[in-house]
């Protein structure tokens, strides 16, 4: 009588697959997936408060100030009033900038994903390797900073960028000078804390780079 040997079952080495599991890193770490989550909540409100382009572009209600601080005064109440849709104009304005310069558009594309891919996506404790040399933590975020200077202040991506901000601010300030404001009904008092764009820039705690060091 034939005897049958006994079937045999795969058994997986837990400690194999417990390596193989944490040598996948994360793909963002917390911090960074937080600071994304403030800026979209921070677009969202500041879209909320944009006013009506209408009025904006309403041209019974120009006319010339009748002095330097009258137009001083003017700008300051229309931008308490119209400050997304002019910070909405001046992005406009460096899009179409970038747009038209394709080299300024691709460096500042190269410079943004070599800080997210080697700064923010990048786990803090697996380090940079480069031709075969490792860099720290402190290494990588010092070659970050000195691509981006190179970049922005030593080619002609810096120039694009201030021209358009320039361009962008004359725009702004001489829209400003000559919208009367007297029939605006401002909401909140003039000097009061901004919730618009870039208010995330303001919060610490979701910052990554200062959570990474």
């Amino acid at each position: 009588m034939a005897s049958s040997s006994p079937a045999i079952l795969p058994i997986s080495n837990p400690q194999t697959t417990t390596t193989t599991a944490q040598s996948q890193p994360p793909i963002a770490t917390p911090a960074f997936r937080a600071f994304l989550s403030n800026i979209t909540d921070t677009v969202r409100n500041g879209f909320s408060q944009r006013r009506p382009w209408y009025e904006l572009v309403d041209r019974s209600a120009f006319s010339k100030p009748d002095s330097l601080s009258d137009a001083t005064h003017r700008i300051r109440k229309n931008y308490s009033y119209f400050r997304v849709n002019y910070l909405s104009c001046l992005a406009a304005v460096l899009a179409i900038s970038l747009l038209t310069n394709p080299f300024a558009l691709i460096a500042l594309l190269a410079l943004l994903a070599s800080w997210i891919f080697l700064y923010l996506f990048r786990p803090s404790d697996s380090p940079l390797v480069i031709l075969g040399r490792a860099f720290s933590e402190t290494e990588t975020l010092g070659l970050l900073i000195v691509s981006s200077v190179v970049v922005i202040f030593l080619t002609s991506v810096g120039s694009v960028l201030i021209s358009a901000l320039m361009v962008g601010l004359a725009i702004i300030c001489a829209h400003g000078a000559f919208r009367a404001p007297e029939d605006l009904f401002l909401d909140e008092p003039e000097g009061a804390p901004t919730t618009g764009f870039l208010s995330f820039l303001s919060a610490p705690a979701s910052n990554p780079v200062a959570a990474r060091v």
